[in-house]
């Protein structure tokens, strides 16, 4: 088994037992098609650990503190799915000088006090940023969480993520990438989610 599979198999045991704030259960997988769709509308694909989690283990409901976002169909926990947070966010960018919302970066889990953990998909590893936006200033509201999901993950299954009553965000190191990837023009907008 690689060590892929072992992480799924560890996350899957882990999402059966364990129920997010909100979730009374844990969502089906989504489908191929689902995944499709949801790519579509985003303009560029998922990574694959990130697409594997969504078709293997659940549509969101599982993974630290609220728990991963549905991807593409709003759940019962009332947060707004992935696809739905990704291109509000962009057209706000588009809109407002002020905003920054990198091209390619995912919320998949809201922390609360509107913090997001956010995949970074231009990576194949799925870089995972923490999004502050209670920062002073937008060069402040970008963190490395973990330098791909893998990691994220085994934080999360190890019980040693920041986010833990022993651990503090403020150890987290600003995102370097921050400048230069909203430094770019915007691009026109995405297709609309179906």
């Amino acid at each position: 088994m690689t060590a892929i599979e072992q992480l799924l198999t560890r996350v899957a045991a882990k999402a059966r037992n364990t129920r997010p704030w909100g979730w009374p259960s844990l969502p089906a997988p989504v489908d191929a098609a689902t995944l499709d769709r949801a790519e579509t509308a985003l303009g560029f694909s998922l990574p694959p650990l990130l697409a594997e989690l969504y078709r293997r283990i659940g549509d969101g409901g599982f993974g630290p503190s609220y728990g991963l976002l549905p991807l593409l169909e709003s759940s019962s926990a009332g947060e707004p799915p992935v696809v739905a947070q990704y291109l509000a966010n962009r057209a706000e960018a588009r809109k407002d000088p002020g905003w920054f919302w990198p091209e390619g970066i995912l919320p998949i889990s809201h922390w609360g006090c509107g913090m997001y953990a956010c995949v970074d998909c231009r990576t194949p590893e799925g870089a995972v940023l923490l999004f502050e936006p209670n920062a002073d200033d937008a060069d402040h509201a970008w963190y490395t969480d973990a330098p791909g999901l893998t990691e994220w993950l085994a934080t999360w299954l190890d019980g040693s993520g920041w986010y833990e009553e022993s651990s503090d965000a403020t150890d987290l190191e600003p995102w370097p990438e921050f400048r230069t990837r909203t430094a770019t023009a915007m691009p026109p907008a995405p297709v609309q989610a179906p």
